[in-house]
């Protein structure tokens, strides 16, 4: 992938297998960490770091194309918070990223391969929540949107199995868009579509070991 030269301070290469990510070395301090798995084209991203200095924001995206788009809507003084890693998510991102490192993450408009032969594609399943859970802190929130009815209720259905996570929401859901949220290209396409986004929201709130 070819990278614009200004902005390669953003951009991390992928660590070995099982070597964890250093948070502290790769932005030189310790406030919390936001990963946002899945940045797409980046509004999200480049926005909620620039209001939300206090915090560090680690993207991980797989497409070449949606790297460069983050790239070029990143600034070295507005979003100097912001790096974005090459990664293929899947249930494997444990070996990536050190256990309770991670204060908070978020995951935009996952496909929702919404052809049921199609299910074991989600993203969200049994072994990926298995997978994000130790590298959450005790007290961590995953914030989750969709603007699919059959994924939405896919994901509570998975969620409302476990014990080690704990809805911020009756019911599961929210249609109310959150005060911290920016609105991405995802949102205004399926907006103009007539789909509107259900937001999750869930707390780890206890550790087995």
């Amino acid at each position: 992938m070819v990278l614009l030269e200004e902005k390669e301070i953003f951009f991390i290469i992928k660590p070995n297998l099982n070597e964890h990510l250093d948070f502290k070395e790769i932005f030189g301090n310790d406030k919390p960490i936001t990963l946002e798995i899945g940045s797409g084209k980046g509004e999200f991203l480049a926005l909620y770091s620039k209001f939300s200095p206090e915090r560090n924001f680690f993207g991980i995206e797989m497409k070449d194309k949606r790297i460069l788009s983050i790239l070029k809507k990143l600034d070295r003084e507005k979003n100097s918070n912001v790096r974005i890693m090459k990664l293929y998510v899947d249930k494997d991102i444990m070996n990536y990223i050190k256990p309770a490192s991670i204060d908070e993450i978020i995951i935009f408009h996952p496909d929702p391969w919404p052809k049921k032969r199609h299910h074991k594609h989600r993203l969200f399943q049994i072994e990926f929540i298995d997978a994000i859970y130790p590298i959450l802190k005790i007290g961590g929130i995953l914030k989750i949107s969709t603007d699919d009815l059959g994924y939405k209720e896919w994901i509570i259905d998975l969620f409302d199995k476990r014990k080690d996570f704990e809805s911020m929401y009756e019911d599961g859901i929210s249609m109310i868009v959150p005060d911290d949220h920016f609105w991405t290209y995802f949102d205004e396409v399926k907006s103009k579509e007539g789909y509107e986004p259900y937001f999750m929201m869930y707390k780890k709130i206890y550790q087995p070991w």
